[in-house]
């Protein structure tokens, strides 16, 4: 089996529930955040929302400089709509799940890197950045991003089985 027919279903299931959670966002809570070194609530759901396009980045690429000398910082998405936040993100997915099933197993294995400012953050395999990087990560701030709505009484969705709020019986 290729190991992309092993990751697909994967993708799938934890862009499914990010999306479930994502379309919770309230837009009028949109700078709510719970500490002054948070996020806000839209950059922390931006951040979700972009995070499948850097598997997009890291297949089309050998390396990417969040802040290249001499070039253009990378501009983090923060959403003014859940509408604009939803369409950022399932274009990103789209993209991504396109990217994936399509690599072979000697692309997942090739080396990306990650830099900033001209410096190695990081160098690991594509199939590494794609756990990490995208799918732990996003699983990471996709939890930050339930705490963040049950705080302001928005109902939290079934992620892994039922929540609070959805599911119980």
């Amino acid at each position: 089996m290729a190991l992309r027919d092993a990751l697909l279903p994967e993708f799938d299931h934890e862009m499914s529930t990010t999306r479930r959670t994502l379309e919770r966002f309230p837009e009028e809570k949109a700078n709510w955040k719970p500490h002054e070194t948070s996020m806000t609530m839209a950059r922390l759901a931006g951040h979700i929302a972009e995070m499948p396009a850097y598997a997009v980045t890291a297949f089309r690429s050998d390396s990417f400089d969040f802040a290249p000398p001499g070039g253009r910082a990378f501009q983090p998405t923060v959403p003014t709509s859940r509408k604009q936040l939803l369409e950022i993100f399932d274009k990103n997915v789209a993209e991504a799940r396109a990217a994936l099933a399509k690599a072979s197993d000697e692309e997942l294995h090739k080396t990306w890197t990650l830099l900033n400012g001209g410096k190695t953050f990081f160098a690991m395999p594509r199939i590494q950045v794609l756990r990490s990087m995208v799918l732990n990560h996003m699983i990471h701030h996709r939890g930050q991003l339930a705490v963040y709505l049950r705080m302001n009484q928005v109902p939290v969705p079934s992620i892994y089985g039922p929540s609070g709020d959805e599911g119980r019986s």
